[in-house]
This record gives structure tokens, sequence and C-alpha cells, in this order.
């Protein structure tokens, strides 16, 4: 019986089962598709995104095998009207260091993502498909389409938005659906130096458009999207390699030959959905399985990682026995209203990106805003949040970045690599925090890690006093990113969000706030889960 088995290999599966492998949770992972798919789909990791891929330790392949985002050409009758550069204007700050996603090749970004997966020995399951599940409320029995069955503790459906695992549990996907509002979509191939590669082409004409946006790490490999042709009745038409290239001609005024292939040809709908719920007794649901929305802002693929992100910490803490399956229900509590604000979110900007391509200039940037490309919504309203806080970043945040040194040897860091790993990361602001510091790493083991951060007057490095593992906060970055006025101890989960901000005089809130997120429960003796790598590369 395996502790966790993941239904759906696409990013927010894999995702979950990098954090929960290097957890050291025995994880499976299944896919009814019977070959990995070449589909470049989503653009590439947001902001945030970034961020977990690089707790995870992929964040380098990802960025040596993606691109910036590019700035945008608009035209309209075949001549170009407008550039834009929706990121012209931002930077990355001390507290956030990438302003800014990637674009990447979805089958890419899933290639990273399973070579990490088979570093801790884990391999996808392909052409394996889920057809039935049995909870009896210590194990969930699935059963897969050639008949065999599997046990699992806890079961997540991460398989997209026509889930078999989220109808086998009868959850309603209430939304909408709008047949007219249609797009064709796929991955062509067009003639070298026909287009600049280092432009993101949209030709917006009053009958239709074409958008041409090239993939990274391909000579001659472009995202198309585009109106779909229509037939006598109004219809959308099903996309073909031949309508592809009668769309490009009639759009970009170039020869149609020179749209040279087309594939994985699809016609995408406006649907917006969310599941009632996002459990039930011992089965998750994450990703598109979870919400589907407008493609507008290119959400879809973020919000599932950042689903995962949220979940995998909840279920190892849970299988390790170090946290009651009443933090399980803290995972819905969190990320369904996250998702609620992103349909939301979406379906307005795709509103007004309708509006704006009506006029000459207007184009798929009117879709990127702060709120839409920043690094990431907090969960104040959770129950893990202590209430009562007012600082500028509190419970529940996201954690900030800061740059810092590492006090034993002047050596630059960031507090991102303090968070870094399956650990709950305790920070000491002020040398009256010493005492909680110990407690938390008495009492909680290879769970907390503790790093006492010394202010400008840190001691010299070298000297008996500069403990290792204790961080020199030089320019007093992070004291201000996190609003810390005197000695304060900040907790931050798993998943980079703050736990607790607290002044060092009150150990009991500390202790309170650790036994929650790292409490004394009997472990299951059926698992062998355990950590297995507590820190992250790079």
């Amino acid at each position: 019986m395996t502790d966790v088995l993941i239904v759906g290999a696409g990013p927010t599966g894999l995702t979950l089962a990098c954090d929960l492998a290097r957890r050291g949770i025995a994880v499976r992972v299944v896919d009814k598709a019977p070959q990995y798919p070449r589909s470049s789909r989503a653009k590439g990791p947001d902001p945030r995104s970034l961020e977990v891929l690089e707790d995870l330790g992929v964040l380098d392949a990802v960025l040596a095998a993606g691109s910036p985002p590019l700035p945008m050409r608009k035209y309209r009758d075949g001549v170009p009207v407008s550039d834009a550069d929706p990121y012209a204007g931002s930077s990355p700050t001390p507290d956030a260091p990438y302003d800014r996603g990637r674009l990447i090749a979805q089958w890419r970004l899933e290639e990273i993502l399973r070579d990490r997966l088979a570093g801790y020995g884990v391999a996808v399951e392909t052409g394996t498909e889920v057809v039935g599940l049995t909870d009896d409320g210590t194990a969930v029995t699935v059963t897969f389409a050639d008949g065999s069955v599997a046990g699992a503790r806890y079961v997540v459906g991460c398989d997209g938005a026509h889930s078999r695992v989220r109808k086998l549990l009868g959850v309603p996907f209430d939304g909408e659906t709008d047949e007219e509002q249609a797009m064709v979509c796929g991955d062509v191939e067009i003639t070298p130096g026909v287009l600049d590669r280092g432009i993101w082409h949209q030709w917006f004409d009053e009958d239709g458009a074409v958008m041409l946006c090239p993939i990274p790490g391909t000579r001659a490999g472009w995202w198309f999207q585009a109106g779909p042709e229509r037939g006598a009745d109004g219809r959308p038409l099903a996309p073909t390699p031949e309508g592809f290239r009668r769309l490009f001609a009639r759009h970009t005024r170039l020869p149609a030959a020179h749209l040279t292939e087309a594939t994985l040809l699809s016609t995408y709908r406006v649907n917006v959905r969310l599941a009632e719920r996002y459990r039930v007794g011992r089965v998750l649901l994450a990703g598109d399985a979870a919400h589907v929305h407008a493609i507008a802002g290119g959400l879809g693929m973020n919000t599932g990682i950042q689903d995962a992100f949220n979940l995998g910490w909840k279920l190892a803490q849970v299988l390790r026995g170090r946290a009651g399956t009443a933090l399980l229900d803290t995972y819905e509590e969190e990320r369904l209203p996250v998702a609620a604000q992103t349909l939301d979110l979406t379906s307005e900007r795709l509103r007004a990106t309708l509006e704006a391509i009506r006029r000459p200039g207007g184009g798929l940037d009117t879709a990127v805003t702060p709120s839409a490309a920043g690094p990431g919504r907090g969960y104040r309203w959770s129950s893990l949040a202590r209430p009562g806080e007012t600082g500028p970043v509190r419970s529940g945040d996201r954690a900030p970045d800061a740059p810092c040194a590492e006090a034993a040897t002047g050596a630059p860091t960031r507090l991102f690599r303090a968070f870094a790993g399956p650990h709950i990361t305790v920070l000491g602001f002020g040398t009256g925090t010493e005492r909680a510091l110990r407690e938390a790493a008495a009492a909680h083991g290879d769970a907390v890690r503790t790093f006492q951060v010394y202010g400008p007057d840190a001691p010299e490095p070298g000297t008996a006093a500069a403990a290792r593992g204790a961080l020199h906060d030089r320019e007093g970055l992070a004291r201000a990113a996190y609003g810390v006025d005197g000695d304060t101890v900040v907790v931050v989960r798993p998943d980079n969000h703050v736990a607790l901000i607290a002044h060092a005089g009150d150990g009991d809130a500390v202790r309170r706030c650790l036994a929650v997120l790292d409490g004394p429960v009997e472990a299951d003796p059926t698992s062998k889960a355990g950590m297995v790598d507590g820190t992250r590369k790079g």
C-alpha cells in the first residue's frame, strides 16, 4: 500500500509528487495517457510558481529551458500598430526576487519535474486509468481499467477539468461554459526568418484574430491561438491544419505555406467552474480537477502548482503523525477561496481584453495586471493564521524574501535559502529570541530549522559568537520585509507562508503555533514516511 496515489501527471500532480517524495512519503503517480504529452499548452510559471519551483530544486533547469516574457506586437489589417511590454516598468525587489514569469512549453516543464521525481526513485505510470474508488475510512481501494486494484492511504485527483476522480466522488462542478466564446489552439511551425522570434505577434481584425508566440527551445515552433473559422450556421468549426493555414494567411497577410506544421489542435471554450468540495474523506482534488477559469492572465497551471504546494506538506505531516487529519481541512479552507477569486479575476480580465482588442493597438497585455502577475495571495482568513496581527506582513501571508549573510562566514545568502526544503522555519530577530529558538529546536527536531537573525551589530564572521546557522541582516531588509520592531519570532510554514509573528516574550504563542503545525500526534504504524531532503540546492 502506498501513502499517496496521485492521479494525473501534469504540472499539478508532478509538483505534489516531488514535494511528497522529498519528505519521504511513498508516492505513486498514474496517468491514463499512453505516453507523455508533447503539448505546449500553458505558457509557463508565474512569479509565485517560480518560488515554488526554486524550493523544489528545479528552478535552474526551468530558467535554462525557458525565456522571459516577450514584448507584444499588435497588428491591424496586417500592419503593426502598437508594441507593448507589460513588464517594462517592473524589476525584482529584495522581498520578491521574481517580477515576471517564464515562458516554457508545458511538456518541457513536466519533463523537468519528472526528472526531479526520478531522483527520488519515482516514475510516472502511463496508460493507467482509474475507474473506481472505495474509501473505508482507513485507506482507499483504487480500481484500474485493466481490472487491477491498489491501496493508498490518500488519493489526490490532479486529472484535469474532466476529472474522473471528481466524478467518482460525485462532487458538483458548478459553473458555466460559453459555447460561443471559442478559440482554436495548437502548436505550429513557421518557416524560420518569416517572423521575429523575439516578439509575441497578435493580429486583431474586425473578423477575427491570430496570436503567435514563439515556443522557447525550438527553432520554428510557435503557440498558435486564433478565433475559429465558422460554418454557414455561424457555429465554430473544428480546428484543422488547413484551417490554421487559412487563418494564418487571412490575418498575417503572409503566404499560407509558411505555416508548415500544425499539431495538437484543440478548441478552447471559456469554462468557469469550481468544485463544491476539495476533500471527501481520504480523497482530495487539486488543479483543474478542482477549478477551471478563463484563460486570461495565464493563471490555470499556476493555481494548480500552488494548490499542490499548499497540500503537500499537510499530507506529509498527517502521514508522519505530526498533525491530525484536521490539518487537511485547511487545504480547502485556504485554496478554495483563492480559486474563487481567480475565477472572478480571470473573467474580469477576459472581459477587459475582449473590449481592448476591438480598438487598434489593444492586445493581450490588458490581461497582465499586478493582481494577475504578482507573487501570490496569502491566507489571512485561515484557521492556521493568528488573528489580531496588524503589521504589513501577517499570519497567512506569503513569507517575503530578503538578502542577508551567513553570520559564521559572511557569505551572501537569502531568507528563501533558509526556508528551502521540507521543514518549518523559525526566525529569531534579536538576541532576546534565543530561548524561543532553543525550545523550538528541542521540541521539534528536524521538523524545524531555527535561525538567529542579527542586525547591524552582528558578531564578526569566524568568531565564537557568530553561531553557525545564524544570519546577518546587514541592511535591515529582512526586518523591514516583516515589519519587525524589537525582539520578534517569525514562524514560517513549509509552504513559505507566515504562521506567526510574535514578540520574543510570547513563548506560549510560539509553542502553540508549532504544536498545530508539528504536534505530538501518534503516527500511522504502517507508514514509513520521513523527511529525506532538508535543503534546496542552488
